[in-house]
C-alpha cells in the first residue's frame, strides 16, 4: 500500500517528535500498520540479537591500526608481545579477530607482459609428481622441467634427488634436447642453486657457476616472492601435471622417462603457441633454434668426481649406502665417480669396482667377487659368512629365510644345503627357482632342488656332475640285473 509524500511525513512527525505508539498512528491516521512501519524503519536491535560487548582490545585500537599502517603483513602474535608489554592481558583469539578486520588490504600490482628474444631465456624449475618403489623403501619423484621463454619449447625428466649434481646432469641433458643453449638460466631461490641472498646479492653455488661457464650461460635469479617472474615454467609444470602425469603409471624411471619424451614429441611441442595460435610450439621453436648459443663439443663432464674413504670391511659410503670394492683397498682411498644409474671407484685411472647406483637407504651393494676374494683370505669365515653370500647372489633370499624362521626350521641346515644348489647349479638357475619358490609360497629345500633341476632342463643345460671326494671307494656304481628278483 502506497501512501502520498505529506502523508509519509506526519507519520514520521508523529513517531519520532510526538513519541506515538504505531498502533495509535494506525487509529489516527486510519493507515495500514506495515505502511507505518515501512516509513518509520526498524527502532532499536532485532529480537534475539547479541548487544555487542565491551573488548580489551578497544583500548589499543589506535595503536594496533598504527602498527599495521606501518607493517601492513606483520603477524597478530608479535603484536600480541607488543601489546602485553603496554598492559593488555586479553587472549591471542580476541587479538587476532580484530587484525584480521584491521589489516590493510594489498594493493593491487599491475603486471607487464614481456616478450622474450629468441634464444634469450630458458625457465628452470622442478614438480613433485609422487613417489616410487626403490630398493629399501619409497623414495620422492621429481620433474625437472625446462621452458624456453620465447618458443615455449619443453624439456622435462624424472628425477630422484634435488641436488646440484642432479640439476647439473639435467641442465647438460636439455642443451642436448634443444641442441643448443639460452643465453640465461632462469631459477628460483632455491637452495641448490642460490647458497645465500641479501636483497640484489646472491651467491650461487659454486658446482651451478662452473657449469654455467663452460657452456656460456647466465644464472639469473627471481626476485623473492614473484614467482609470476618464471610464469612459463610455472604453467608448463600445470601442463605437464594435468596431461601427462594425471592418471598415468609407470614401473621404472626409465620407463616413465621414455613416456615423458614422447609426450613432449608428441603432445607438448604439437600444441598452439600461446601468444601465436596460429602456428604451433614446434614450429615457433624451429624459427628459435638457429638463436641458440652452439653446444660446446664435448660437452661437460657431469658425474659426481671425488675422492672417498674406503673402510676396514671394504666398502665405501655414498649417501647411506654402500658399495663394496676389493679387499685389497681396505683403509685406503680411492676416487668415486657417480652419476644417476652408476657407481664406479678408481685407483688412479684404473676402475677397481662398479655397482649399479640404489636410490633406496641403508642398502649393501657387494659385488660376488670381492666377496669370494675375501672368503678365500678369511677362509675361517666361510661358514659363518654363507647368508651373506646368498644374499649376495640372490637378493631374495631374505624371503626364504624368513619363512625358515617362521616355520622353526634349522636356518643353518637350510643356508648349507641352499650354498650346495649355489654351487651345482650357479646364481643364474638358483635365482629362478628362489623366485617361483616365493610366488608358490613355499619354502621346502628339497622342493627348490626340484624347480632348480626342471628349469636346468628348461634351458638345456649341461647335466649336474657330481664330485665325490677321496675317501670314497666305489665312485662308479654298476646296477646289476632285476631279472633276479622275479625268481
Amino acid at each position: 500500500m502506497t501512501v502520498s509524500q505529506e502523508m509519509e511525513a506526519e507519520i514520521r512527525r508523529l513517531f519520532f517528535a510526538e513519541h506515538w505508539k504505531r498502533g495509535t498512528i494506525v487509529t489516527q491516521l486510519g493507515v495500514h500498520l506495515d505502511v507505518v512501519k515501512r516509513v518509520t524503519g526498524s527502532v532499536g536491535m532485532k529480537p534475539g540479537t547479541k548487544r555487542p560487548r565491551p573488548s580489551k582490545v578497544d583500548a589499543y585500537a589506535d595503536f594496533i591500526d598504527e602498527t599495521l599502517a606501518r607493517y601492513p603483513r606483520l603477524c597478530a602474535t608479535r603484536i600480541h608481545d607488543m601489546l602485553r608489554s603496554r598492559g593488555y592481558t586479553g587472549s591471542t583469539n580476541t587479538l587476532r579477530r580484530y587484525v584480521k578486520k584491521a589489516r590493510p588490504k594489498p594493493k593491487a600490482e599491475a603486471f607487464l607482459r614481456v616478450e622474450t628474444l629468441p634464444g634469450e631465456q630458458a625457465q628452470v624449475d622442478w614438480a613433485h609428481v609422487g613417489e616410487i618403489v626403490v630398493p629399501g623403501g619409497k623414495r620422492a619423484l621429481w620433474a625437472f622441467v625446462m621452458v624456453l621463454a620465447h618458443s615455449r619449447a619443453s624439456f622435462a625428466e624424472l628425477v630422484l634427488s634435488l641436488d646440484v649434481y642432479s640439476l647439473r646432469r639435467s641442465l647438460v641433458r636439455a642443451a642436448a634436447h634443444f641442441g643448443g643453449l639460452p643465453r640465461q638460466w632462469l631459477f628460483d631461490n632455491a637452495k641448490t642453486i642460490v647458497l645465500e641472498r641479501h636483497g640484489d646479492v646472491a651467491r650461487f653455488h659454486p658446482v651451478l657457476l662452473d657449469i654455467a661457464a663452460s657452456l656460456h650461460v647466465q644464472p639469473r635469479l627471481c626476485t623473492p616472492g614473484k614467482p609470476h617472474e618464471k610464469g612459463g615454467v610455472e604453467r608448463a609444470i600445470r601442463f605437464f601435471k594435468e596431461r601427462f602425469f594425471a592418471a598415468r603409471s609407470f614401473h621404472s624411471i626409465e620407463h616413465g622417462n621414455a613416456q615423458l619424451r614422447d609426450f613432449i614429441a608428441e603432445i607438448a611441442d604439437a600444441r598452439p603457441h600461446p601468444r601465436h595460435p596460429e602456428r604451433s610450439v614446434a614450429e615457433v621453436f624451429a624459427e628459435e633454434q638457429p638463436r641458440l648459443l652452439p653446444l660446446p663439443n664435448p660437452l661437460p663432464e657431469t658425474d659426481l668426481i671425488t675422492p672417498i674413504s674406503v673402510d676396514k670391511t671394504a666398502f665405501v659410503r655414498l649417501d647411506t649406502n654402500r658399495y663394496s670394492v676389493p679387499p685389497s683397498f681396505a683403509n685406503t682411498s680411492l676416487t668415486l665417480v657417480a652419476s644417476d644409474t652408476l657407481v664406479r671407484l678408481l685407483d688412479g685411472g684404473r676402475e677397481v669396482a662398479r655397482h649399479e647406483r640404489c636410490w633406496g637407504r641403508n642398502q649393501w651393494r657387494e659385488a660376488p667377487e670381492h666377496r669370494a676374494e675375501l672368503l678365500e683370505q678369511k677362509k675361517a669365515a666361510r661358514d659363518l659368512k654363507g647368508r651373506d653370500r646368498l644374499r649376495a647372489e640372490i637378493p631374495a633370499i631374505d624371503v626364504l629365510y624368513e619363512r625358515w624362521v617362521e616355520h622353526e626350521r634349522s636356518l643353518g641346515a637350510m643356508v648349507t644345503r641352499t650354498l650346495g644348489l649355489l654351487d651345482a647349479y650357479g646364481p643364474a638357475l638358483l635365482q629362478k627357482a628362489v623366485a617361483e619358490m616365493i610366488e608358490r609360497g613355499t619354502h621346502d629345500p628339497g622342493a627348490l632342488a626340484i624347480l632348480c633341476e626342471q628349469h636346468r632342463h628348461q634351458a638345456n643345460a649341461a647335466p649336474l656332475v657330481l664330485h665325490f671326494g677321496d675317501h670314497v671307494r666305489e665312485r662308479d656304481v654298476i646296477p646289476h640285473d632285476l631279472g633276479g628278483y622275479d625268481d
